[in-house]
């Protein structure tokens, strides 16, 4: 079942710049965006609990043959993060800088694909392509792999959308191209549905039946 994706409202565009040459010039900067720094630490909450296997999301697993390293599972890494207000800055800035330089296109407009998921590496991509640009960031910065999760959820349109789970010991963050807010998972608004296990390379529901099986789009 394919789920057709929203028009992005709060992301910015910006279709003159690419997301490399944006991401590379930000890690130059040391990822402290000097916006970020008045942003305290999110209160201790809860993370999203586990409830079994889920079936993947088919164009991660495509995603995964193409780049195997973004998928792989390390379990020697940490499954959760200390949150240090210096990560917090790190996490916000990241957010934001992706946020502000990738342009919202489907992936029909993009790659003539009714779902491909890809690094928004040319300053294009739909919700997923946002979120693994900003995992790779956040692991050139020095966040585990492992404590990032891939994460599908139903939004407030009742849609299919993509966001990037944090896990640390204040609880699981979301990253979202929709705002430059991370949130912590249950004042988002959206139902979970499931994410890439920590364990092995797969997936894990999060208490609902685990569909959709696609996510694409905007």
């Amino acid at each position: 079942m394919r789920i057709e994706f929203a028009q992005r409202r709060f992301a910015s565009r910006r279709t003159t710049s690419r997301a490399g040459l944006a991401l590379a010039a930000f890690l130059a900067c040391g990822l402290a965006a000097p916006e970020a720094a008045a942003q305290p630490l999110p209160a201790i909450g809860p993370s999203a609990a586990t409830t079994g296997a889920a079936r993947p999301i088919a164009a991660w697993a495509e995603f995964c043959e193409r780049y195997p390293a973004e998928c792989a599972v390390d379990r020697t890494e940490a499954a959760a993060v200390t949150l240090t207000p210096a990560l917090w800055q790190t996490i916000n800035a990241v957010n934001r800088r992706i946020n502000r330089s990738v342009e919202a296109v489907t992936d029909l407009q993009h790659w003539r694909s009714a779902d491909r998921w890809d690094l928004a590496e040319d300053g294009r991509g739909d919700c997923e392509d946002f979120q693994l640009l900003k995992r790779r960031s956040l692991v050139q910065a020095g966040v585990p792999r492992r404590a990032m999760r891939m994460t599908v959820v139903i939004d407030e349109k009742g849609e299919g959308h993509a966001v990037l789970t944090i896990v640390t010991n204040r609880g699981d963050l979301v990253l979202d191209n929709k705002t430059s807010v991370v949130l912590p998972w249950t004042q988002t608004g959206y139902t979970f549905v499931k994410r890439e296990s920590q364990d092995a390379v797969g997936w894990v529901a999060l208490g609902r039946d685990a569909s959709p099986v696609t996510a694409a789009n905007r």
